[in-house]
């Protein structure tokens, strides 16, 4: 009998395997970390094979956690860390070269020539992108510029791209030497590659000119949520059956469906190791003169596809990461609550962690990350807690561009992802926006969406109705912080970014 789905989410730092009800509750889940891997300023990369290896290991241990056996598994959904680029041997199934992450700036020349060009209005209007490092396409040039291996492979038809989602298919129903068919992706990754036009939801022939990427190279794109289109799980493989695998949705669009936000104006935020904001704004492609981008939330099977505009903040968790791993002040992120509350305010420090430029709603590429306010009174409390508060600040930026863009004045904000856990973060948050903060029953909403996504296709789920029944709030965390504050915090903020601007020369 039918009682579950599972959902593979693999994000930034590490990749999850979690099996839920028909009730949207965690059944089991499994999780491990890969290594993130930094060969010069700026550069950042994953070992693709160990990311496929964690994810073989994460999927059995789940299951077995769980005494879950695979005919008991409505479908598989797939979510991922969006951007991350992937060039692979589609004979051997081996790498050309190390996945290039989402937060990498080496394509910052790339980005640049099109820029120069004049071509950056001809990408905004086909794919309500503007021309930043942190899209796939130019990722994909570089490799293509800089790899002869990938050059080779691509000019021959044996190369294959992927984000991290069509690399995990590819291996979880297909492999080296199988049918074209489980080389595929959905409309919210396609749509995060600068090359597909968010109308046609399909490649565009111009775009992929212009960045010189062979279109033998790409993916087919297949809705969200699709029955038959990706394929089924090998029977040797870790799922140990021909389990279907029929939900594929980038991380940020998967949290927004977890979150029930079907309607047009209802908004999620998710905090990882960025921080993304994305309003539901229907079958409309709703063009950003703010600095959101318009991308695709979802698309289910016979069914227009759902637009949304996004905020898309590079470093928020990653800070948080940033003060363990690289300056050691911190142990572990569960302890950045309690000393950021040891003090009343961060004494007049900021820290903008623009480590990867600034994303929304600024897009500098050329900016980088500074303390400011500093004394000798700063200690390292301050500094934990002015961590914090970048994080619901960088979140501020992005409402108050969905505001303009939108015409909508926030109510609520419904939040989600690792450091919503955080009761002072999230405190911060209401009082930082002004708006009440609500944090739902089930946390790992990219994981459910996923699930829901799989779940969708194969009947567990009748429809999104049954979808939002499962939706609870935990907590609803109101504003507390006097107006005077809140509005000297913010000032004090921007004049923080501004000095982040063009710290890099040209």
């Amino acid at each position: 009998m039918i009682k579950y789905a599972a959902a593979i989410d693999q994000g930034t730092t590490g990749t999850r395997c979690m099996i839920f009800g028909r009730d949207g509750r965690v059944v089991s889940a499994e999780y491990a970390e890969h290594r993130q891997i930094y060969p010069q300023p700026g550069w950042v990369e994953h070992d693709a094979m160990e990311i496929w290896t964690n994810t073989r290991r994460v999927v059995t241990a789940a299951l077995a956690k769980a005494e879950v056996r695979p005919e008991e598994i409505a479908g598989v959904g797939i979510t991922n860390q969006r951007e991350t680029t992937l060039v692979w041997d589609k004979t051997t199934g081996q790498p050309l070269y190390n996945a290039i992450v989402w937060q990498c700036t080496r394509t910052l020349p790339i980005c640049q020539q099109i820029i120069d060009d004049g071509l950056e209005d001809i990408f905004r209007a086909k794919t309500g992108l503007p021309i930043a490092t942190y899209f796939s396409g130019p990722k994909i040039k570089w490799l293509l510029d800089n790899v002869p291996a990938v050059r080779e492979k691509a000019e021959a038809g044996e190369a294959l791209f992927g984000n991290m989602d069509t690399w995990l298919i590819w291996n979880l129903a297909g492999g080296a030497g199988t049918a074209e068919g489980a080389h595929v992706t959905d409309p919210t990754n396609a749509s995060r590659t600068m090359l597909m036009n968010l109308e046609t939801l399909d490649w565009d022939d111009e775009l992929l000119e212009i960045l010189g990427v062979p279109c033998s190279m790409l993916p087919a794109i297949r809705p969200s949520s699709d029955k038959t289109g990706y394929g089924y799980t090998r029977p040797t493989g870790a799922f140990g059956d021909q389990v279907p695998v029929c939900g594929d949705l980038g991380d940020q669009q998967a949290a927004l469906f977890g979150q029930a936000c079907y309607g047009v104006g209802e908004a999620k935020n998710t905090y990882g190791t960025g921080c993304f904001m994305l309003l539901n704004t229907g079958e409309q492609i709703v063009p950003s003169e703010s600095g959101l981008l318009t991308t695709v939330a979802y698309s289910l099977e016979q069914e227009q596809a759902i637009y949304a505009l996004e905020g898309s903040i590079a470093i928020t968790g990653a800070a948080v990461q940033w003060l363990r791993d690289n300056l050691g002040i911190i142990r572990n992120a569960a302890e950045t609550q309690s000393i950021a509350q040891s003090v009343a305010d961060t004494g007049g420090c900021y820290f903008v962690p623009a480590f990867s430029g600034l994303f929304a709603p600024y897009w500098d590429m050329y900016a980088r990350g500074v303390i400011v306010g500093l004394t000798r009174y700063t200690n390292k409390a301050h500094i934990v807690r002015a961590t914090l508060e970048s994080i619901a600040y960088q979140t501020r930026d992005v409402m108050e561009a969905m505001r303009v863009d939108s015409g909508i004045e926030f109510t609520t904000l419904k939040v989600d992802g690792g450091a919503t856990v955080n009761d002072f973060l999230m405190q911060l948050q209401a009082d930082i926006l002004g708006v009440p903060v609500v944090r739902p029953t089930i946390n790992e909403t990219t994981a459910l969406g996923a699930a829901y996504a799989a779940g969708l296709a194969t009947g567990l789920w009748s429809g999104l109705d049954d979808l939002k029944r499962n939706w609870g709030v935990d907590r609803t965390f109101e504003p507390a912080w006097e107006e005077k504050r809140r509005t000297k915090g913010y000032a004090g903020w921007k004049k923080a970014v501004a000095r982040t601007r063009d710290w890099v020369e040209k």
